[in-house]
C-alpha cells in the first residue's frame, strides 16, 4: 500500500511539473523595486532586501522606479549620496529613474524648501555621473538622451528597455511653494521645465519604439516613477501631467503589436493589470506592474520567456523564493 501511495504521489508530482513550462532559449529574469528606502531606519532593511536579490543568481539586473527618499526627508546631497551608494553596491547592474520625492517635491518645507530645478541638477550629477553607464557592480552600457541623462535605453536578449522621467505629483505640476517671494516667476519656470521634459520624454519613447520595430525586438519594457492615473477621465486635472504620455504609450503600443510592459512605482501597492484594455480603441498588449513601496520592503521578479505568448511573467520576491500569480 505504501509503495502504491508513493508511486501515485511521484506520478502526480511529475504531472504537475509538466504543467509548468520550462524557460525557453533566451529567457532571463530581472528585479523591480521602487519608493524605497524611506527614512534612515529603513536603510538596513533595504540592504537586506537588496541582498536577497543579489543571492538569486538568475537575476540579471535591477530596475528602481524612483523615490530614494520620503517626501519629508531632507533633499540633501549627503542623503542622496548615501542612498545611491546602496544602489551602487548591487551585485548586478541597476537602472534608476527619478521620483518626485527625489527633486520636484523638494520645494516642500519638510524637505528643506529648495528650488526643485537646482535639486534636479544635483540629482543628475550624483545619480548619473557617467551617462551611458548604469549603476551597480556589473553595470550595463546604456544609450542616454542628450540633456536628460536619466532617460536611458538598452536592449537585453531581444527585449528593449526605455526609462522615462515621469514623476508623481502630477508629473511635477503640483505648484512649487519655494522660494515664497517669487510666485509668478516660479510657476513660469516650473511650467517651462515641465514642457521641456515632456517633449523630451515623448521623443525618447517614440525613438525607443522606432528602434524596436526596426530591429529583432520581441517586447518593450517602459520604466517610470509615476502612476499616470489611467482610471481617471481625460478631463480630470489630476492626470493633466500624464495625458500626453498616456496617449503616446497607447498609440505606440498598438502600432508595435507585441507585448509591452509598463513598470511604475508611486502608489506603493503591488498591482498587475492591463490599464488600456478597456480603452477606445483597446490596447490589450500593454501590461502594467506597480512596484511595492514603503512600508512594504518587497521586490518583484519579472521572468522574460520568448517561448511564452505573453512574454512576461510577474512574481513577488521573498527571502524563500518567488510567489507568482
Amino acid at each position: 500500500m505504501l509503495r502504491a501511495i508513493l508511486t501515485a504521489t511521484l506520478l502526480l508530482l511529475a504531472g504537475c511539473a509538466r504543467l509548468v513550462p520550462s524557460p525557453g532559449e533566451g529567457s532571463f529574469s530581472f528585479a523591480l523595486i521602487g519608493d524605497l528606502p524611506y527614512g534612515a531606519g529603513a536603510e538596513e532593511r533595504f540592504e537586506r532586501m537588496l541582498q536577497q536579490i543579489d543571492d538569486d543568481p538568475s537575476i540579471r539586473f535591477v530596475l528602481h522606479a524612483g523615490d530614494l527618499k520620503a517626501s519629508g526627508e531632507p533633499c540633501s546631497d549627503e542623503l542622496l549620496r548615501r542612498r545611491l551608494a546602496q544602489l551602487q553596491a548591487v551585485r548586478t547592474a541597476l537602472v534608476y529613474t527619478p521620483g518626485d520625492n527625489d527633486w520636484t517635491d523638494c520645494h516642500r518645507a519638510g524637505a528643506g524648501g529648495h528650488r526643485p530645478l537646482e535639486r534636479l541638477q544635483a540629482l543628475r550629477h550624483l545619480a548619473y555621473p557617467e551617462p551611458g553607464r548604469s549603476l551597480g557592480r556589473a553595470p550595463l552600457a546604456l544609450q542616454s538622451q542628450g540633456g536628460f541623462p536619466e532617460n536611458a535605453q538598452f536592449t537585453y536578449r531581444r527585449v528593449a528597455f526605455v526609462t522615462l522621467h515621469v514623476t508623481g505629483s502630477n508629473n511635477g505640476l503640483e505648484p512649487w511653494r519655494a522660494p515664497a517671494a517669487d510666485g509668478a516667476a516660479r510657476r513660469d519656470e516650473q511650467l517651462a521645465a515641465f514642457r521641456q521634459r515632456e517633449a523630451a520624454n515623448l521623443a525618447w519613447l517614440a525613438a525607443a519604439f522606432d528602434r524596436a520595430r526596426a530591429g529583432d525586438v520581441i517586447g518593450v519594457v517602459v520604466l517610470m516613477h509615476a502612476n499616470p492615473r489611467f482610471e481617471l477621465p481625460p478631463a480630470d486635472g489630476r492626470r493633466a501631467g500624464f495625458e500626453a504620455i498616456i496617449g503616446a504609450l497607447g498609440r505606440l503600443t498598438t502600432e508595435f503589436g507585441r507585448p509591452v510592459l509598463l513598470l511604475q512605482g508611486d502608489d506603493h501597492v503591488y498591482l498587475v493589470d492591463r490599464p488600456l484594455a478597456g480603452a477606445e480603441p483597446p490596447v490589450p498588449n500593454l501590461l502594467r506592474v506597480q512596484a511595492f513601496g514603503h512600508p512594504f520592503m518587497q521586490w518583484i521578479r519579472v521572468d522574460v520567456d520568448p517561448g511564452s505568448s505573453t512574454l512576461f511573467r510577474v512574481g513577488v520576491g521573498t527571502p524563500h523564493g518567488v510567489i507568482t500569480g
